[in-house]
């Protein structure tokens, strides 16, 4: 079994400011686990929302149909059911109504008993000054650590 594969929200922490860090379930159908194992799912441009009942889902996470499967194959943008127990969801969705923050997926992984979990964040959006921040920042370490190793190869 696979289990190294870590799907990766690229854009999370470039738009977000993420505040807290939980990790759920997922609720999949046979093919959708069968296309994360083959490392086809993408979480970019995905959020999570709660509907009416208080259950967590992760919109628009695209999942690729599984290329061997056959009528009972999944949709690729379906929404899915997140498993978190009551007191983190309780907490969550207080925190999305009170403070305006919005839920966001950062990573999809196998655990060690080849279950789906996605890793999701509480998080604040970054105005175009925070971004410009964090590209600064990026630049800067870039810049020191290619001084530094010029530096040391001389």
């Amino acid at each position: 079994m696979q289990s190294n594969i870590n799907i990766k929200n690229k854009r999370a922490r470039f738009d977000y400011e993420i505040l807290d860090k939980y990790t759920a379930g997922i609720v999949l159908s046979g093919t959708e686990i069968k296309s994360i194992r083959l490392g086809k799912a993408s979480l970019s441009q995905s959020f999570c929302e709660f509907n009416d009942n208080g259950e967590l889902f992760v919109i628009n996470m695209q999942i690729d149909e599984y290329s061997h499967g056959s009528h009972y194959n999944h949709k690729p943008k379906a929404e899915r059911k997140l498993l978190l127990n009551k007191r983190e969801l309780k907490k969550l969705r207080k925190e999305v109504a009170t403070a305006g923050l919005t839920i966001i997926p950062i990573n999809l992984f196998l655990n060690d008993r080849g279950l789906a979990k996605i890793n999701i964040g509480l998080a604040r959006g970054k105005k175009e000054f925070d971004k410009r921040e964090t590209i600064k920042d990026r630049e800067n370490k870039r810049n020191l650590s290619r001084i530094k190793k010029n530096f040391n190869n001389h």
